[in-house]
């Protein structure tokens, strides 16, 4: 069985502004990857190099990003710097297609124009703007889930009480310590009525059931295709499973947390971690 990825990344990143209105969100740098990269490698490592972007017209760098640039190349090499060339060189054999969300309709419409590539396959949608670090690839992990109970899957983190309001939130039933059957989902209700804490992270595996689902959903907020929406439509005709993530979110969505993570990742590298150390103690705060 061939599982497919799939990555929309049309948003505009308003809370980005202004650096977001010509650079994409998915192309800020953490340390000295793109965000884009990080979620790309993840699909590799879990064994996926059949993946489609969704973006939209002010993203054309993403495709520029994953392309070959033979004058970057042949520099690099005539310069010796073999360790940065063969960086560049694996960037660009990843095989990655794409295609524009030309009217942003929400999320279940940007997953909607999948449809033809994932030709009745399973896929991941993961967006764009998330890294995850575990001690096993999640999307591996999904992956198994998929090919014991030919369910789809929906990854979830648990959060605090007063984030709720920020999140889909799933209300189920526990299966086992990994699984939980889907009742319902909530599109982020207030934290006096939210029934659980377990906040959807932008990680789903789905069949080709949940196109069907897209196409009879009614727009919602904004006049947008919810995938949570659709999402319970799905559930009317099939079991939805849910997996909680157990490792380390990096939501790149907002300034503090991307900021964040660069300095998470900066001491994790040995060639940073002094000096940011001691960048950090000199600090007069």
């Amino acid at each position: 069985m061939k599982f497919k990825g799939v990555i929309p990344v049309a948003g505009f990143g308003t809370r980005f502004l202004p650096i977001t209105k010509a650079q994409p969100k998915e192309m800020l740098p953490v340390i000295d990857k793109p965000v884009i990269q990080y979620v790309v490698e993840e699909f590799i490592d879990a064994g996926i190099d059949d993946i489609l972007m969704i973006t939209g017209r002010e993203k054309r760098v993403l495709e520029d990003h994953f392309d070959k640039s033979i004058g970057l190349e042949m520099l690099l090499k005539e310069k010796g710097k073999e360790d940065v060339l063969r960086k560049i060189e694996e960037i660009s054999k990843i095989n990655i297609f794409y295609t524009r969300q030309k009217d942003r309709k929400g999320l279940g419409d940007a997953i909607l124009h999948a449809e033809n590539f994932v030709d009745g396959n399973p896929f991941i949608a993961h967006v764009g703007d998330t890294i995850l670090i575990a001690a096993q690839n999640p999307l591996k992990e999904l992956m198994e889930i998929y090919n014991k109970h030919k369910k789809p899957i929906i990854l979830f983190e648990r959060v605090k009480k007063e984030d709720v309001e920020k999140y889909g939130i799933i209300e189920c039933k526990k299966i086992n310590e990994k699984l939980y059957k889907i009742e319902h989902l909530v599109e982020k209700p207030k934290k006096e009525e939210a029934k659980s804490d377990m906040a959807i992270i932008g990680v789903y595996l789905f069949d080709s059931k949940i196109f069907d689902c897209i196409k009879k959903t009614k727009p919602g907020a904004g006049n947008e295709i919810q995938l949570t929406d659709a999402i319970n439509l799905l559930l009317e005709e099939e079991d939805v499973y849910a997996c909680e993530f157990k490792g380390k979110r990096y939501d790149i969505g907002n300034p503090y947390l991307w900021l964040t993570a660069n300095i998470e990742f900066a001491l994790k590298r040995d060639y940073l971690r002094d000096d940011i150390i001691k960048f950090i103690k000199n600090l007069n705060l």
